[in-house]
């Protein structure tokens, strides 16, 4: 292992033994690197890419402690590479979101309070056949945010979150160029709402499984491409 990763492994070892807990402040660097027996390079180092993927931050003048190491807060990593992706990989997006949101919807069916189903409610209200297609989708990545919230769940919560960016693109398209996308859709969430309300889980799963697997379908036929000539997203 290069020295820099063996830094990483030793804090981490810390953290995760209960030797430093969240918001607990790390011994100071000379005493560290000592105790580790690490260089205060190697060190430093360590130090520094723990704080890019959250684990530690290092206050100016003050210290470097550990974060609250909350899923939300771990997961901005995973958001950071998500960001990176091709178009070409929009459909391995599609097909994860068909696996973990129908999940929260079926946990949001047991778990989400009266006041959250409200505001999903609210969200839908003043959508209707005219809504603009930016619009239903700006209040789509609401309306699942909402329901991965109300799944009890903070670690699904971020998961949702970080996976409904790259999938953005793909839904305008498909609300441009397909005939009725937006009227599906609205009937779509409606069922969603109504089976989450009603207290039924499995009801809610799978209509959040027809709301995804309508868009990866739908992807999947649109890049098929057509006489020969690859289709572009």
């Amino acid at each position: 292992m290069a020295v820099t990763d063996v830094a990483i492994e030793k804090i981490k070892q810390m953290i995760v033994s209960g030797e430093l807990s969240p918001g607990d402040r790390l011994p100071r660097e000379a005493d560290l690197a000592e105790r580790l027996g690490l260089s205060r390079s190697s060190l430093r180092e360590a130090v520094r890419a723990l704080s890019l993927i959250h684990v530690l931050d290092v206050r100016q003048g003050d210290g470097t402690y550990v974060t609250s190491l909350s899923p939300n807060l771990l997961l901005d990593a995973m958001a950071f590479v998500v960001d990176f992706h091709r178009d070409d990989t929009v459909l391995h997006f599609l097909e994860v979101r068909r696996i973990i949101e129908p999940a929260a919807a079926a946990m949001a069916a047991v778990q989400m309070s009266d006041d959250a189903i409200a505001k999903l409610e609210q969200i839908m209200a003043p959508l209707g056949p005219d809504t603009g297609v930016e619009e239903l989708v700006t209040s789509d990545l609401e309306f699942h945010r909402l329901i991965a919230e109300g799944s009890g769940n903070p670690v699904l919560c971020s998961l949702v979150e970080s996976l409904s960016g790259p999938t953005h693109r793909a839904r305008v398209w498909r609300g441009l160029t397909q005939e009725a996308a937006v009227a599906r859709t609205l009937a779509e969430h409606r069922s969603i709402v109504d089976a989450i309300r009603a207290r039924q889980p499995d009801i809610a799963r799978s209509w959040a499984t027809v709301h995804v697997a309508g868009v990866e379908q739908w992807l999947r036929e649109a890049l098929t491409p057509a006489e020969g000539d690859p289709a572009e997203l």
